[in-house]
């Protein structure tokens, strides 16, 4: 951390944000020899949403994050910044409804045992339906989705979940948004697999996985995804650069005579400028916009109408030794509001440090300011504490302490008018700003992993070593599947999009 009053004014680059993307364009650009500042408006932690907090010795991962990617150059990378500290670890996620856990991927003999003889008669009765009786006009996630495994596979494996991520009603989501999430998953097919299969219908292999291997295990850093962004910034500063802690983008401008930029940000003791002859944002789009002076036109019409969608982790310390083997569960019931919930010593036994505690993350997605986001730490520690016994996976009287950590702005929302909001700021600036370059999750509001961020700002450090925009990092991005299938480092392109809700209303 760097006092303020002794910081930079001058640098060949000015970044905004220390997350994924800010930090490997700083590292980047350090080894190059580069003059650079970043800013970070937390005061204390790195990473962004791929940080790590810390508390009372405990360690809580905003998310989850499994280090894997299919581009070699960044796991190269990854290498690179933190050598010797990686661990390799199990992969496990189940889904749970109505008291009852399903692997995920699901195995069809065991969810025929959880939903019980009379339920699977009316998840194969409904499927039979859908099928004899289509809904011939596909307007909804709903509607493809029923069409696809009858009403009640549906309303079991998929409607709950969905609406508490996305925070909109499935009959408002587009088909085509469910045609793209659900392609080749076995959740719903490994149950009809099953049903047919005790009809005699089906011989193929029982092994729930047909459609696509997911991973077994996965790297992670034994102190969780924050000790690579921490190294990161530590190495930028033993490069002879900065990171400021604790500033706040508040306006961007350019010199129109000699194209240098002028970085103001605000700190805990006033304001600091830096002169820069670029500047690279992955601050979210809305915001950068809307501090560039002048305004641009879009500023006014385009950036206001993005919009996000925001995330809390309640964590809780438990008296137990260990509560579940998972890594997360997803939870699919409706009587709780909580969306999944992590054991962190499966993703590391590091960060929990009390062998006779167990600590566990529950997650909600909200929006800024509404009900949850806006409960007292208190109030949602209570919530979460009687949402784990409703759930059976403790006795409320074996919580004995909890913390509350909130992340705004977790997922750009991907609505009717975003594409064409995107593309409005994105071609003022770009046409009026060729050294202002936007990268990352929220840079470029787009919904992409650590791996692709990463990889928008590698491409970007190009364009910048080169006086021009020869890689275009808008074509960076990733498919459902991404995350699930193939082999690290396999090579295969980032240039599909990857798979978000649109409203139902303008996609018929």
């Amino acid at each position: 951390m760097l006092d303020n009053q002794n910081g930079p004014t001058s640098a060949d680059v000015a970044i905004i944000g220390a997350g994924p993307a800010g930090l490997t364009a700083a590292y980047l650009l350090t080894k190059q020899g580069y003059r650079v500042t970043v800013i970070e408006k937390d005061p204390v932690y790195v990473g962004g949403i791929s940080r790590t907090v810390e508390h009372d010795g405990f360690r809580f991962d905003i998310g989850g994050h499994r280090f894997f990617s299919k581009a070699q150059e960044v796991v190269d990378l990854w290498n690179e910044i933190l050598p010797d500290d990686f661990i390799q670890r199990p992969r496990m996620s189940r889904i749970y409804y109505e008291g009852r856990y399903y692997s995920y991927p699901l195995r069809a003999f065991e969810a025929l045992f959880n939903l019980g003889i009379v339920r699977s008669a009316l998840c194969m009765a409904s499927y039979a339906k859908a099928k004899l009786l289509p809904n011939r006009t596909v307007r909804s996630f709903e509607d493809w989705t029923v069409n696809q495994f009858g009403h009640k596979l549906y309303s079991i494996f998929f409607k709950t979940y969905t609406e508490k991520v996305w925070g909109m009603p499935c009959d408002e989501m587009s088909a085509d948004w469910a045609a793209q999430r659900i392609k080749g998953l076995s959740l719903g097919a490994a149950v009809l697999d099953g049903l047919k299969r005790s009809l005699g219908l089906s011989k193929a292999p029982n092994d729930g996985m047909a459609a696509k291997t997911l991973l077994e295990t996965f790297r992670y850093p034994r102190l969780g995804p924050g000790m690579m962004w921490e190294a990161a910034r530590d190495k930028v500063m033993a490069g002879g650069n900065h990171v400021l802690m604790g500033h706040g983008l508040k306006q961007l401008s350019q010199d129109q005579k000699t194209g240098r930029w002028r970085l103001t940000a605000t700190g805990p003791d006033g304001d600091v400028v830096i002169d820069a002859n670029h500047v690279i944002s992955s601050a979210p789009l809305r915001e950068l916009a809307a501090r560039l002076h002048p305004l641009p036109a879009a500023a006014l019409t385009a950036a206001p109408s993005l919009k996000y969608r925001d995330f809390l982790t309640v964590a809780l310390k438990i008296r137990s030794k260990d509560l579940f083997p998972d890594n997360w569960i997803y939870i699919h019931d409706s009587k709780v509001r909580v969306g999944r919930v992590q054991n962190f010593r499966s993703w590391s036994p590091e960060m929990v440090p009390d062998p006779d505690l167990a600590c566990v993350g529950l997650e909600y997605f909200c929006f800024e300011g509404d009900g949850l986001w806006s409960s007292s730490d208190a109030d949602l520690v209570r919530l979460a504490t009687d949402e784990m016994a409703i759930l059976g996976l403790c006795r409320a009287e074996d919580v004995v302490g909890g913390v509350v950590v909130r992340q705004e702005k977790a997922y750009p929302v991907y609505d009717d008018d975003y594409a064409a909001h995107v593309a409005a700021l994105r071609t003022e600036l770009e046409a009026r700003y060729p050294t202002l370059h936007m990268v990352g999750r929220n840079g470029m509001h787009r919904y992409n992993n650590q791996d692709h961020a990463m990889m928008t700002a590698m491409l970007t450090v190009r364009n910048i070593a080169a006086g021009a925009r020869v890689y275009d990092i808008w074509g960076v991005n990733e498919d459902a599947e991404y995350h699930e299938s193939g082999a690290e480092g396999e090579g295969a392109a980032l240039a599909s999009v990857r798979a978000v809700p649109v409203r139902a209303a303008r996609a018929a």
